[in-house]
């Protein structure tokens, strides 16, 4: 008792006021408060709140069908020690969702309490220190019991939680098991390592029946006089028949399939997909190839079958909008067509189009980008087609190579594309049309092959009406737009980019959890750029100057209203007394406690759309002390 008091305290202190005595605390357990803390993770919450149901939680479960098919009979074998000791035995994949909960039905229902169900998140980021988001992250087991947790929420659980690793070290999911605080076996760390390990011995084991029985399954495909090569899960070939190995001087064991399309001229014709007679899962691909044909302009390019998500350099967050950009990218990705973006500024067009490069048949070439409103039009076609040595008075000794040449092999992306003169655009329709470029001062043509990504904030259907954008070339380059949406249509996203851009500049911003609604209720007319400069400023100015800022942002703004904690209008509160009337915010300074209160009071309202009353019950206090602090809060 004297320890979970101690422990108890200890974790009051580290979350009002960020002292931790690591010397008395697990070094992982020390780790994960501080990265909780820095993630801005609510201390006061910790309930799941992304819960998969239905068609999205039979669909991922589908995707991990393996992992659960080498680990439940395992759990099952285990049951009545589960049963009879009052525990429940988890199964998670490596995104940490919750695929599989075995138990006691009194167990499950108080797991229920807080959300702990099939299909719940339960990482870090989600509910903060937990022995399943920590050994996530850790890559190792973990044992967290009551205040280890660093959400109320779990304070009343003991986890046990070891990760589950395929037969090259990589993480495949995470097996737990919990059970109320009073509940807890000394062994139970053991206990489930111990089933850890014994299911990594099966997957290995599993993984080269599969491989032997992809082989007899596509034997036949040996004799034929196509190239053919055999692919096991990981994109691996482990077998090629006689044509390809007559190419490949030196064959080895096992090589990269797209290595070896790279390397030895092949593209991919078809792909099958073989499954197992055995248990009917996914054993690997036959993939029947062609040799890429080459001529005097350049090496066809194709972009090769992946199963691979898309590379992304940036904060994807979780809108709709930009979920649904991230999907067009992919279906682009596969082709070699122009693009024309269209967003407004600072939305984050170069990194969409970095994207679409990073992600085609081009990305093993040069990606390059030129600002087509930041260079004087005297000075476009020199930056853009280059020029011979001697070309003009000034110009380099040995000449210099332009954007087009630069980019040979990749992709050019010409962002504010309106901007280029008239002359300039005939230029560049030529190019567009003949793939080859003549530079200035010189007689020699030289070919290109390059994807052409255009991009603007201006219409550009407007421009070609008023006759300063030709309308040909609007064609050429306009043949698949995308959109990208301001930031004010996807403010979900802005905790997720605050936390992207603190990580990636390495910022320790302590003021941003007081004020991250206002930052979420302004509109953003600068789009992420504003957001990142707001961010670098509020780094610099002292915390009594941050009134000021958000004062001065949103007068500014041209989009912006007035900052407020919550919706203006909520839903006619149930019986009780009728709440204050509504004050103009002010930007008092409250402590990190309750600031996290009011965070707390915030969310509950939206989770019972307004009623006090239930606002009151999920957060367990009574409805009139509810009152006092949205009174308290100018809520």
């Amino acid at each position: 008792m004297f320890n979970e008091t101690l422990s108890s305290k200890m974790w009051k202190r580290f979350v009002q006021e960020g002292v931790i005595d690591s010397a008395r605390i697990n070094k992982r357990i020390t780790e994960s408060w501080i990265r909780c803390k820095n993630r801005y993770v609510n201390p006061y919450l910790g309930t799941g709140r992304e819960i998969l149901t239905g068609e999205s939680f039979d669909s991922q479960k589908k995707k991990y069908q393996e992992l659960l098919d080498i680990t439940l009979p395992h759990v099952e074998k285990m049951s009545k020690f589960i049963a009879d000791t009052g525990m429940i035995a988890i199964l998670i994949d490596p995104e940490g969702y919750v695929l599989s909960m075995k138990g006691k039905k009194p167990i499950l229902q108080y797991a229920g309490d807080i959300n702990f169900v099939e299909g719940v998140r339960w990482t870090e980021d989600e509910v903060g220190t937990n022995a399943i988001g920590t050994a996530l992250h850790a890559k190792e087991p973990i044992l967290v019991s009551g205040t280890e947790h660093y959400s109320v929420a779990s304070h009343k659980w003991s986890c046990s939680a070891a990760p589950i690793h395929d037969e090259e070290g990589r993480l495949v999911g995470i097996l737990d098991i919990s059970c109320p605080l009073e509940h807890s076996h000394p062994n139970m760390l053991a206990i489930v390592s111990s089933i850890a390990y014994t299911i990594e011995q099966e997957w290995s084991r599993r993984r080269e029946l599969d491989e032997l029985e992809l082989i007899r399954c596509t034997w036949e495909l040996a004799e034929t006089n196509q190239p053919i090569v055999i692919l096991n899960q990981k994109q691996q070939v482990i077998f090629a028949n006689k044509v390809v190995r007559q190419k490949v001087l030196q064959w080895p064991s096992k090589c990269d399939y797209q290595d070896l399309l790279r390397e030895y001229g092949y593209v991919e014709r078809k792909r099958t997909p073989v499954y197992s007679k055995q248990h009917g899962g996914l054993l690997g691909y036959s993939a029947f190839l062609l040799e890429a044909a080459v001529n005097s302009r350049h090496a066809a390019v194709t972009l090769p079958f992946s199963l691979n998500p898309i590379l992304f350099h940036g904060e994807a967050g979780t809108s709709i909008s930009f979920q649904r950009v991230l999907k067009q990218i992919e279906r682009i990705s596969r082709s070699s067509v122009n693009v024309f973006i269209r967003g407004e500024s600072g939305t984050g067009k170069e990194l969409v189009a970095r994207a679409i490069h990073e992600n085609s048949p081009y990305k093993s070439g040069p990606f390059v980008a030129m600002n087509c409103g930041a260079i004087p039009k005297d000075l476009i076609e020199s930056e853009l087609f280059g020029y011979a040595e001697g070309a003009f008075t000034g110009s380099r000794r040995h000449g210099y190579k332009g954007k087009l040449e630069q980019a040979n092999g990749g992709t050019l992306f010409l962002d504010e594309i309106g901007e280029i003169p008239h002359q300039m655009q005939v230029a560049l329709l030529r190019v567009l049309q003949e793939r080859k470029v003549t530079p200035i001062g010189s007689t020699s043509e030289i070919p290109v092959n390059i994807r052409v990504i255009t991009a603007t904030h201006r219409d550009i259907t407007q421009l070609v009406k008023a006759g300063t954008f030709r309308e040909d070339l609007y064609y050429r380059l306009h043949v698949f737009p995308l959109h990208v949406p301001p930031l004010r249509e996807r403010k979900e996203d802005i905790p997720y980019l605050i936390r992207y851009y603190c990580r990636k500049n390495n910022l320790e911003l302590p003021a941003i959890p007081h004020i991250i609604q206002q930052l979420m209720e302004y509109d953003w007319p600068g789009n992420i750029r504003e957001l990142f400069n707001t961010l670098e400023r509020i780094s610099i100015i002292g915390d009594e100057e941050i009134p000021l800022l958000l004062q001065e942002l949103f007068q500014s703004g041209s989009r912006g209203k007035a900052p407020a904690a919550v919706p203006d209008h909520l839903p006619e509160r149930e019986n009780g007394p009728a709440p204050p009337e509504r004050l103009p915010v002010r930007f008092a300074k409250l402590t990190y406690r309750e600031e996290i209160e009011k965070q707390s009071i915030i969310q509950a309202l939206r989770k019972t759309n307004g009623s006090a009353s239930a606002a009151a019950g999920l957060l367990g206090i009574p409805r009139s002390t509810f009152y006092r602090k949205l009174q308290k809060y100018n809520l």
